[in-house]
């Protein structure tokens, strides 16, 4: 049955301009890093991806490497897109990125010309894609010149395979620099993403002031420090958490002093009303540099509570005072 979206499925998203570009996102955008593998039943996929648009969420973000296994993200959402999404391929912004291990041997990974432009091709048949609206370098590449991996981000768009190239986890000396070469090709240079939440925040270390002399976004994912800032772990480790199987989030990240820190933040999102998740996106937000927060979700129901952070009070001197003092309390390091 072919899918048709709601007709007032712009009603209630806010959109935010992305540096000094004339690309609006939305303020909650859908990531496929987790749940979009091929250990996720892709009905349930399907029914995420529905609802978000329906929602007004307009921004889809991926990677060559998301699954499990790697490549299987793509692949799946290629597969919904052909079934629900191609009418409706002018609203959206779609994103994916070259950087981590996709193939063996020396050309698999990394920031060379040749990694760079192959992974974007097998992205694009991966997902039935013409081109994506914005292609990262995934990583920053110690041992490649910046001027080979921008040249590849420049070819990219060029070719007509990407409209904007972006950067994640590149330092700020990085940033400049790369800024600076992509200035010179005259490239559209969009976005940098990077992780970014209460317990994780580097980015205030001179990411977000690079990425602002740039004259460009930041887009935060992991702003759920892969759902520690949710109502998941504050009784335990639930068996089927990613916390339990130990991947990316290692259950000794749930120290006793972690673990204070998330009930305190618990209570504090209760006497706004709100539940820690929603809190804890709501102050990603807070900072007007930030011009999205990426999410992931495993069903539609977390989808919606985690876009319901449209409706977040905005926070007061004392409340941030407060989230400040209890990080700090418990070790969280604040630049």
């Amino acid at each position: 049955m072919v899918h048709l979206a709601a007709e007032n499925r712009y009603d209630s998203m806010q959109y935010q301009r992305c540096g000094r570009s004339g690309v609006l996102l939305p303020k909650v955008s859908l990531g496929l890093w987790h749940n979009f593998g091929d250990t996720h039943p892709l009905e349930t996929q399907r029914a995420v991806l529905r609802r978000a648009f329906d929602l007004g969420v307009t921004h889809i973000d991926l990677a060559n490497n998301y699954g499990p296994p790697p490549g299987s993200a793509e692949t799946n959402f290629g597969s919904i897109f052909a079934q629900d999404f191609r009418p409706y391929r002018d609203e959206l912004f779609i994103a994916s990125k070259a950087g981590h291990l996709m193939w063996p041997g020396p050309y698999g990974e990394w920031g060379s010309r040749k990694y760079v432009l192959a992974s974007l091709d097998q992205s694009l048949s991966r997902m039935g894609l013409d081109y994506v609206d914005v292609f990262y370098s995934h990583r920053f590449d110690p041992d490649t010149p910046l001027e080979e991996t921008m040249g590849a981000l420049d070819s990219a768009v060029r070719q007509g395979k990407a409209l904007y190239a972006g950067l994640s986890n590149y330092p700020p000396e990085a940033i400049a620099e790369a800024a600076a070469i992509l200035k010179e090709l005259r490239t559209p240079y969009l976005i940098n993403q990077h992780p970014y939440s209460i317990l994780q925040r580097g980015v205030e270390g001179g990411v977000l002031q690079a990425s602002a002399e740039a004259g460009v976004g930041v887009i935060a994912f992991s702003p759920l420090a892969q759902g520690q800032l949710t109502d998941r772990y504050l009784h335990g480790v639930p068996a089927d958490s990613r916390m339990a199987l130990g991947h990316f989030l290692k259950r000794e990240t749930l120290t006793e002093e972690r673990l204070g820190l998330l009930h305190a933040l618990n209570k504090l999102a209760e006497g706004r009303g709100q539940t820690l998740a929603q809190l804890a996106l709501a102050w990603v937000l807070r900072d007007s540099r930030v011009v999205s927060v990426l999410i992931g979700a495993s069903s539609v129901a977390q989808l919606e509570q985690n876009v319901a952070v449209l409706d977040s009070p905005d926070f007061s001197d004392a409340e941030l005072a407060e989230i400040d003092r209890l990080s700090a309390e418990a070790g969280i390091e604040i630049p």
